[in-house]
This record gives structure tokens, C-alpha cells and sequence, in this order.
């Protein structure tokens, strides 16, 4: 990426799969947009697009969680503002939750996408009032994409 200065720090990675990202210049926008509305500075954002098997063995291995999971945020920042982070998506695993919803593909990549930026802002999901209150936040980022 040469025009690297002008775009959001935001990279996108795929490992051990064949997936393309729809719009990554417009989803990167959207994601700084998201991370200015919610007042974070965004420092540095790596996405990795992977399989199931590929977010299991991270999960095993770093988190201790022997289940699959569509997201995994790893929070990097050294400070409450920043926002540096690594985030893991399985593209098996939101594929089969959009079947699962009847929302398409896209629309269930994109709640993926934020719920993992939310972490990073501070949103909580471990109980039930916190995942309720997330879906909510999810929703309201989702508004806010291009094209919605």
C-alpha cells in the first residue's frame, strides 16, 4: 500500500484462506469514523481474515478456550485513548452465522468487524446486559457504514 500515509492505520491480512475484503478503503474509513465518534484514537489496527481451525488453534493457545469463536481482539495500546489492536475474524464462522441470522454476508462481517473495535473502546459483553448493550452499539455503528 503505497498511499499508506493517507489512509486509516488500518491493515487488513488473510491467513490460511482465499478471502478478499469487499471495499477495504471504505471499511477502513468507516472504522476510523467509528473510532473518532466514540473518542479513541486510532493508532494502529490489524485485521487477520482466517479459517476456523486457524482462530481455534489462537484460541487454544493464547486464550486457553478450547471452542471456536467467530472474533479474538487482542488489545496492544499502552494507554486508555489509544487504539492498537489485533483482531482475528473467522470467515467460516461468519458465514455460517449470517445463514444462521438470514442477514447477508456482508452485513455480518461489517457487526464483526466493530464488535472487535468496541473491545477495544471499552465495551464489555460478558453478561447479558452487556451483550445486549453492545448489539445495540453494533447497531448503531452498522448506520453508520457507507452505503447504509
Amino acid at each position: 500500500m503505497s498511499e499508506q500515509n493517507t489512509l486509516p492505520p488500518i491493515d487488513f491480512f488473510v491467513e490460511d484462506i482465499d478471502f478478499a475484503l469487499p471495499n477495504p478503503t471504505q471499511t477502513a474509513d468507516w472504522i476510523a469514523n467509528v473510532v473518532d465518534t466514540e473518542g479513541g484514537q486510532l493508532e494502529e489496527l490489524t485485521y487477520v481474515f482466517c479459517s476456523d481451525e486457524y482462530l481455534h488453534k489462537i484460541n487454544l493457545e493464547y486464550l486457553d478456550h478450547d471452542t471456536y469463536t467467530d472474533i479474538i481482539t487482542f488489545d496492544n495500546s499502552e494507554d486508555e485513548e489509544g487504539i492498537v489492536g489485533d483482531i482475528f475474524i473467522s470467515i467460516d464462522r461468519v458465514r455460517e452465522n449470517a445463514q444462521q441470522l438470514q442477514v447477508p454476508f456482508e452485513q455480518e462481517l461489517h457487526r464483526v468487524l466493530i464488535h472487535g473495535v468496541l473491545h477495544l473502546l471499552g465495551y464489555p459483553d460478558k453478561t447479558e446486559a452487556e451483550a445486549q448493550a453492545m448489539r445495540q452499539k453494533e447497531d448503531q455503528c452498522l448506520a453508520l457504514r457507507f452505503g447504509s
